[in-house]
């Protein structure tokens, strides 16, 4: 793969009494790609107003999650959904993680809704369309309440799990959306839902979760995984 600038946008902040963990998400995105010498991470912090100028100012976009909902109907996050529009029209390659994923799909005509299967955390496994070429399914770490509901227009499902119907999503040959975490390490993840039980998530959930943290996330895969669909979608750009 020749040199990739990804451009990370940024859609949270890691509370102050966890950045000790792993940092902050920009931190956790720089660690996942950090044996690929050839990416080059530039980040824009989108949650606080600041967007690019056009998409092309990097070769391939890539969101954080965040704690908000794509429907929040915040001044930022309309402003970010305009910019994914643009993006697709440009035929530049963009990841959604988590939240992205659900931008992906709001921003393009689907819907996203609080999902009445509860929160999802911990590990989960999501198998997957051949058509992706990666195999029969990943195990991944996770954190959402939100599920997108319906598809955009010319979206397929690739990936899918009983807890999430649409657990990876794609749109054209430039847009990918994941609802996992693969930045995400374990005692983060750990730290999140201890931080919520029997308050925002329930306790026999989180305790659910917590069990599956037992069985290591594909996290470094997945960022293969990653950059390679990135480095196709580029590749289609160029034809």
């Amino acid at each position: 793969m020749n040199e990739v600038r990804i451009g990370l946008l940024v859609c949270d902040h890691v509370r102050p009494e966890f950045l000790g963990i792993s940092g902050d998400y920009e931190d956790m995105f720089r660690r996942l790609f950090a044996d690929h010498d050839d990416v080059e991470v530039v980040a824009y912090d989108a949650v606080n107003g600041e967007l690019p100028s056009n998409p092309r100012e990097a070769d391939a976009w890539l969101t954080t999650g965040s704690r908000h909902s794509v429907n929040d109907g915040l001044p930022w996050i309309r402003e970010l959904e305009h910019f994914v529009r643009k993006v697709a029209d440009a035929g530049v390659p963009f990841v959604g993680i988590c939240f992205g994923h659900q931008l992906i799909a709001k921003a393009l005509g689907g819907s996203v809704v609080e999902s009445d299967r509860g929160w999802g955390v911990g590990v989960q496994e999501v198998e997957l369309s051949g058509e992706l070429g990666w195999g029969d399914s990943y195990r991944v770490l996770t954190s959402y309440q939100d599920q997108v509901e319906s598809l955009p227009p010319g979206a397929e499902i690739l990936g899918w799990n009983d807890h999430c119907p649409v657990s990876v999503m794609g749109v054209g040959s430039n847009i990918l959306g994941l609802q996992g975490h693969p930045e995400f390490e374990p005692a983060y993840s750990q730290a999140l839902m201890e931080s919520r039980r029997g308050t925002v998530i329930p306790e026999t959930t989180v305790d659910a979760g917590l069990a599956s943290l037992a069985d290591e996330p594909d996290g470094s895969k997945l960022a293969e995984w990653i950059l390679e669909f990135v480095a196709t979608a580029m590749a289609d750009q160029e034809e």
